[in-house]
């Protein structure tokens, strides 16, 4: 019997207080269903506002290198953006539920954009920059800018959560239809922004200006960031208010701790039930969030590993055109989880994606010149797609009632903090015992997402059961 978590999002949702009437049938398949639902302007906002969060780690290395002369500073900013936008997006996730996103997304635009230019400033204005200890004031202007970098991809998952599980007059099954062809889409758009960020700051900055790929992201988040913040898609995420049932249940507590009434039997049980129920819930978002910090990894020392793999033969550049080998087949592999076939449940997708992951990075280990490695990282991307859009689904699944944007941008933490880890546990090994060492990095990184949906499996399951006679 199907799990109510096999559902695109809990009837209990903050997102699923109100119906929409359904959008009209569309031409043109699943992918024609999306405009319907959030209007024609929503896809190019949310693809081309998410831009400056890709070109902004490598802008920030690429600018710091460029005017300190050091690699060593220029990839200490580039690791201060990756560590602001680990720690930022969390908090940023919280503050929009509590606030509301478009409130939140204008204030974080208005911020970073003051931060890329202080960075900027910095990098060309701070005498003595190419130590670390002199370039104190560049490594706090780019933790500020990954820090309040608008965290448009995790919040567009959300509205788009919202937008499948409030249309009325259709089945469970087509909303989860419309959810899976919204994140296919999604993870899509990141697979895309991230291979063409970086490249797009290679161009510009080889061939005009070093500064110039940070003042595009500064543009581009001062003018898409408030307009995508303000879509009328946002009024589609309602915010829960507090509910009150911890209140309630603090004041016999209270009451016994003060001496005065003891508390009954049935408090303390369902004080224990409420326990055990947030443990779970913890453990069911937990799973998840680790997955998407060894998808991160994944990432990270595949990145690591290929530009010692390239050196080897040419330059340690050509790991960017490898690289993005991977990108283009995972981003295809996403969109074609729309067609897959409703029975195959988010748990069976997790562990087949997963375990065809593990055994197809193995081939890393096996190429010693470009053209079989390129071979080798198309079908590699080809489950890493898919797996993505299934964990940025279960996050929806397991979100707590009123925090949905706090898990997606946890998840996306995740990625930026696992690919930190991933480069420097692979650079390590490749400077140390060559690139075929490091390979191994990914090989475990892919056999650990296996291990988390083999136990996410299991959770879910339980959750299920236990959801299964309150629905």
């Amino acid at each position: 019997m199907a799990s109510t978590l096999d559902a695109p999002i809990s009837t209990n949702s903050p997102t699923a207080t109100g119906a929409l009437p359904a959008p009209a049938p569309a031409k043109g398949g699943r992918f024609a269903r999306l405009p319907l639902l959030a209007g024609r302007s929503f896809i190019p906002l949310g693809l081309f506002a998410r831009l400056p969060l890709a070109m902004l780690t490598v802008g920030a290395l690429t600018l710091v290198t460029s005017v300190t002369g050091s690699y060593a500073v220029g990839g200490a900013a580039a690791g201060a953006v990756g560590i602001g936008s680990a720690l930022g997006a969390p908090v940023l996730g919280v503050l929009a539920d509590r606030l509301g996103q478009r409130r939140v997304l204008l204030v974080s635009a208005v911020a970073n954009t003051v931060a890329i230019v202080a960075l900027i400033l910095a990098a060309y204005l701070i005498p003595g920059a190419q130590d670390l200890a002199a370039a104190v004031p560049v490594l706090i202007t780019a933790f500020v800018a990954g820090a309040s970098c608008p965290q448009v991809g995790p919040l567009a998952r959300v509205r788009w959560m919202a937008l499948t599980s409030r249309t009325s007059g259709r089945g469970s099954a087509a909303n989860s239809a419309d959810l899976d062809t919204a994140l296919s889409y999604e993870s899509t758009a990141d697979e895309l922004t991230f291979v063409l960020g970086p490249a797009l700051v290679g161009i510009l900055a080889s061939l005009l200006a070093p500064w110039l790929p940070l003042a595009l992201a500064a543009a581009l988040t001062a003018v898409l960031v408030p307009a995508f913040a303000v879509h009328p898609t946002h009024h589609a995420v309602v915010r829960t208010a507090r509910r009150p049932s911890s209140g309630q249940a603090a004041e016999p507590a209270a009451a016994s701790a003060s001496g005065f009434a003891p508390a009954a039997a049935g408090d303390r049980n369902a004080d224990a039930r409420t326990a055990a129920q947030r443990a779970r819930t913890f453990a069911a978002v937990a799973l998840p969030v680790l997955a998407m910090v060894c998808m991160g990894t994944f990432f990270g020392s595949t990145q690591a590993s290929l530009s010692s793999f390239s050196a080897s033969f040419a330059t340690s550049e050509l790991a960017g055109l490898l690289y993005a080998a991977m990108g283009l087949s995972s981003a295809a592999a996403a969109l074609s989880v729309a067609y897959w076939p409703r029975r195959l449940t988010v748990n069976v997708r997790w562990i087949a994606c997963a375990g065809l992951m593990a055994g197809l990075a193995s081939l890393l280990l096996l190429p010693t010149t470009a053209l079989p490695m390129v071979l080798v990282l198309l079908v590699l991307g080809l489950p890493v797609g898919p797996l993505m859009v299934t964990v940025f689904a279960i996050g929806g699944l397991v979100a707590p009632a009123g925090k949905l944007g706090t898990v997606m941008t946890a998840l996306a933490s995740g990625i930026v903090a696992g690919t930190a880890l991933g480069s420097s546990i692979a650079g390590q090994l490749a400077q140390n015992f060559g690139y075929s060492t490091s390979f191994l990095v990914p090989v475990c990184a892919a056999t650990a997402l296996f291990l988390l949906g083999t136990a996410a499996a299991v959770v879910l399951r339980q959750r299920g059961r236990k959801a299964a006679p309150a629905a």
